[in-house]
This record gives structure tokens, sequence and C-alpha cells, in this order.
């Protein structure tokens, strides 16, 4: 399952980060998405969702949803 289809409130583990980006990759490793990391979806919104990782919430768009796998 990915994020855009995980349920509000529940906290879930990264599995995998579907994507070849390398920038991409970075940038999300910057704030602490990774695989085995814990992640909380806050809301889900009509341009994407929030976040909580590492207790800090990030606003991220669909597409960047896809690409998590928890």
């Amino acid at each position: 399952m990915t994020l855009k289809n995980a349920v509000e409130g529940k906290d879930y583990i990264i599995r995998q980060i579907k994507t070849a980006d390398e920038e991409l990759n970075a940038f999300l490793f910057s704030l602490g998405c990774y695989s085995g990391e814990a992640i909380t979806v806050i809301s889900h919104k009509k341009s994407g969702c929030v976040v909580s990782i590492k207790e800090s919430r990030y606003n991220i768009d669909h597409q960047l949803a896809e690409a998590i796998v928890v």
C-alpha cells in the first residue's frame, strides 16, 4: 500500500521508496523518510497529504505519496 491509500492517524513503517530519481531519494532521506522509519498520515488534502515523520510534519503531493510504500 502507498501513503496515498493510507488511513489517517495510523502509524506505518516505510517499506520502500519507489523512485529512480536520486535527487528525490536524497531529499526524502534528509526529511527522515527512508525504509524502516515510522510515518503517520495526519490528513489527506486535495493537493496531497500531510504526514508526520520523526515529530515533524510535511505536506507532500500525490505523486510523492504514491512513491512511498508502507
